[in-house]
């Protein structure tokens, strides 16, 4: 073999290698980072192999309370999906963290309550009954406030309307994000209160039905690209899964409902 000749031979070779490698990172697909907030959990965590298998792109999924997802991305974190609730989403478009023109409603979840399965419901159809039945609750849990979860921030905001705060103070279990069912399940807490997708998961606990009237509150999850995504086609991918028809079952066998 002549000198040229080999030289032709090993690029040859080097050519199929390199071809052979980027057709091997093409079946592997991409990783797409997630940052969404923990009510979504059950219903995602279901979701994922699903898409993963679809696409053969691979799913990495952050959870949080939506203040802390918030607060990190502002601070510099990034992700190629966001999904949080609209108006932190609208807040992060308005820093330009999220790309313009990508947020796109996904599920929504009201703020619900919840008593340990077997055990009678109490009647929540109005304020008045959601008054009578939180004060006759021996003891009632709910997300701390303070640490930014959406149903804790809104319960507090409604035992404070209904006048109301100082009696349950001493009855008052604060979780930190959404365990709020599951202390329920053990039999911990009379009453618990969360997003309703955080409630219908947790075997052990009831939905009783959301918060009545004008107490009502409903979460909307809406999901956008990162800025400065390197994977924007295949966030692109996710986000037209997850509004599709074959997540929808699994949504809301989880207690959300397509938005």
């Amino acid at each position: 073999m002549t000198r040229n000749s080999f030289s032709a031979a090993v690029a040859a070779g080097l050519l199929f290698s390199a071809i052979g490698m980027m057709d091997r990172a093409a079946a592997e697909g991409v990783e797409i980072k997630v940052l969404t907030s923990v009510a979504l959990t059950s219903a995602l965590d279901e979701l994922a192999p699903q898409f993963e298998r679809a696409t053969g792109n691979k799913l990495n999924i952050g959870y949080s309370l939506i203040a802390d997802i918030r607060k990190r991305i502002v601070a510099g974190e990034t992700a190629d999906i966001v999904i949080l609730s609209r108006p932190a989403m609208d807040d992060l478009a308005k820093q330009d963290k999220i790309a313009a023109g990508s947020i796109v409603d996904v599920v929504e979840t009201p703020v619900a309550i919840a008593v340990r399965a077997g055990a009678p419901k109490p009647d929540i159809s109005s304020a008045d009954a959601l008054k009578r039945a939180l004060l006759a609750a021996k003891s009632i849990v709910y997300a701390d406030p303070a640490k930014g979860g959406a149903s804790g921030v809104h319960f507090a905001h409604v035992v404070d309307q209904l006048g109301i705060a100082e009696q349950l103070k001493s009855r008052t279990i604060l979780v930190p994000g959404a365990q709020a069912a599951d202390v329920v399940a053990r039999g911990e807490a009379e009453i618990s209160v969360g997003q309703a997708s955080e409630i219908v998961p947790v075997a052990g606990a009831q939905l009783v039905g959301p918060l009545p009237g004008e107490l009502a509150s409903v979460t909307k999850f809406t999901a956008g690209i990162g800025a400065g995504s390197k994977a924007s086609e295949a966030a692109k991918s996710l986000i037209l899964f997850l509004t599709g028809p074959a997540a929808a079952p699994v949504f809301k066998s989880k207690g959300l409902q397509p938005g």
